[in-house]
């Protein structure tokens, strides 16, 4: 069964990042109906996810387990020089970072001496409203995303925003000024802010 489970991930490559069930399938040389039964199975798990189109991609979850390897992804190693640019401007800690439903997800972080400690890791997720990069996410994240984020305010510290309200302005102020401040709303004893220039927009 795990060879067959393999061989349906394995039939993704870069020449075909978007596969049907039938052609997932013909490449993995598996019955259909077994295709069927197993596909379901992995975009429960997330390791697929089924485009409206019916066609099926590569799940984050496996993006998560391949963090766990040496090898950075393609974003990472684009965005690195300019993380580090950023970096040696302001002598902060900076930021690679997306949205992935209601929380940040971390996929790269620059920081020395300097830097105050933090609370993200490399493949961690923190929630949008209490993270400065998640802040900037939230700001032009869709409608019903900043909805459900809104509804669902959970206290960190004595200082996250937990209301409706607050937040709002915190979104229109990021709109309006192109960055995103938090004072110890994700950990104690930490003021953050982060620009949009070094947030990646999923």
């Amino acid at each position: 069964m795990a060879s067959r489970v393999l061989a349906l991930l394995g039939a993704f490559d870069s020449d075909h990042r978007a596969l049907t069930l039938t052609d997932l399938a013909r490449r993995a040389g598996i019955p259909l109906a077994t295709a069927h039964r197993l596909v379901a199975e992995l975009v429960e798990w997330g390791a697929l996810v089924r485009r409206t189109s019916g066609e099926y991609v590569v799940g984050r979850r496996v993006w998560d387990l391949g963090l766990l390897a040496p090898a950075q992804s393609g974003l990472r190693q684009v965005a690195s020089p300019f993380l580090n640019d950023i970096y040696g401007a302001t002598l902060a800690t900076v930021h690679l970072a997306v949205r992935d439903g209601a929380q940040v997800l971390y996929l790269d972080r620059v920081s020395g001496h300097a830097s105050v400690p933090v609370v993200s890791q490399i493949g961690s997720r923190l929630p949008l409203h209490a993270t400065g990069v998640g802040k900037v996410l939230l700001a032009y994240a869709p409608q019903e995303i900043q909805a459900e984020v809104l509804s669902n305010l959970t206290r960190v510290t004595p200082y996250t925003i937990t209301q409706p309200g607050r937040l709002r302005e915190d979104l229109r102020r990021v709109h309006r000024e192109g960055y995103a401040v938090t004072t110890e709303e994700m950990s104690l004893g930490a003021r953050w802010w982060q620009r949009l220039a070094s947030s990646y927009r999923a």
